[in-house]
């Protein structure tokens, strides 16, 4: 996958959780939830664009460190809300689960990668 193909990737998930967070019911917890959601999950497509534009190696994986942080932050917050049933439509909430997982994954082989070559 090009750094293209994955911000696209980053911005697509960023919008899905928008989205699926216009399906929440009206509790406090879904509001707190949802708000900090969406803001670990469009932090993630944000910082990586910065990491495309790092100034040195040290630079992109600081940055890459933190779009991996964002993404394991939106992750425990997705499987809070959906043990909590805050967000009505599940399926919304199994697919995100599955996207987000993945994109961790490859942040996590992205940064191993980076890491060994500046070694």
């Amino acid at each position: 996958m090009n750094p293209n193909q994955l911000e696209n990737r980053l911005v697509e998930f960023a919008i899905a959780v928008i989205l699926a967070c216009k399906f929440i019911d009206q509790s406090f917890a879904s509001h707190h939830l949802s708000k900090q959601l969406i803001r670990s999950a469009t932090s993630v497509a944000l910082n990586y664009g910065e990491a495309r534009s790092a100034e040195s190696n040290r630079d992109f994986l600081h940055k890459m460190k933190i779009s991996l942080k964002e993404l394991r932050e939106s992750y425990v917050n997705l499987k809070i809300q959906k043990g909590a049933q805050t967000i009505t439509k599940i399926e919304m909430v199994d697919s995100l689960l599955e996207e987000n997982n993945q994109l961790i994954a490859i942040f996590v082989a992205s940064i191993r990668t980076s890491a060994n070559k500046s070694n």
